[in-house]
């Protein structure tokens, strides 16, 4: 690459010791992490890659997202595509495959750009922290949908691990998909935890008006 190209490229001012890596939003790194184990894959197998790891600890991109990032890839030169014939007969699909330049750049990205420390946003827990605002029952209704849905969540971890397990070069996204399970199973004892410290709660303030326990 020209010297004046080089110097055309978008700086990163999160990583000013590497200026000539570029200034991709996180949706881009994470595309193309998932072009760097080393399989051509369409932006249908991107997205369902996203939806059994990514999902699981950071988000899984649109399909929109996905194709928009994998042109500016290719635009940066650190993907390739091709038409390929699909066996069932139905048109063409495009598949992507990251490029040396493109493997050393997002191995660059992993090894020195600054990590994010996670920014909790939880939904449950605002609605609790407004349980002044509720009735009881409807606290406890919103806890109980939490609990299902960590539950669902540390169920489908439980069963990508096992799919992944085959694959030798999933080895550490395995291991995010076991932090997954954990996650999701602290996720779910926690609502259990939060249920009875709101019986405990209602307990307390019948017994501080004079009415009973049971």
């Amino acid at each position: 690459m020209a010297r004046s190209d080089r110097d055309n490229r978008p700086r990163n001012p999160g990583n000013p010791g590497n200026p000539e890596i570029p200034g991709f939003p996180a949706t881009g790194w994470a595309v193309l992490g998932l072009l760097s184990f080393g399989r051509e894959l369409s932006g249908y197998d991107l997205k369902k890659w996203a939806d059994t790891s990514l999902r699981f600890f950071y988000w899984s991109p649109s399909f929109s997202q996905i194709y928009s990032e994998l042109k500016r890839l290719e635009r940066a030169g650190y993907a390739t595509s091709r038409m390929v014939a699909q066996e069932t007969g139905s048109r063409d699909k495009r598949i992507y495959r990251i490029t040396d330049e493109g493997m050393a750049a997002v191995r660059t990205w992993a090894r020195t750009a600054p990590v994010d420390q996670p920014v909790l946003k939880h939904g449950p827990m605002l609605r609790l922290w407004l349980g002044h605002l509720l009735e009881p029952e409807q606290m406890r209704e919103i806890l109980a949908h939490h609990r299902e849905f960590a539950e669902t969540m540390r169920l489908r971890a439980e069963s990508d691990v096992e799919g992944a397990k085959a694959d030798e070069a999933w080895a550490y996204p395995t291991l995010t998909l076991k932090w997954a399970e954990r996650y999701y199973a602290s996720e779910r004892d926690l609502a259990d935890a939060m249920l009875a410290d709101i019986e405990e709660l209602e307990r307390e303030r019948r017994r501080a008006r004079g009415g009973s326990d049971e």
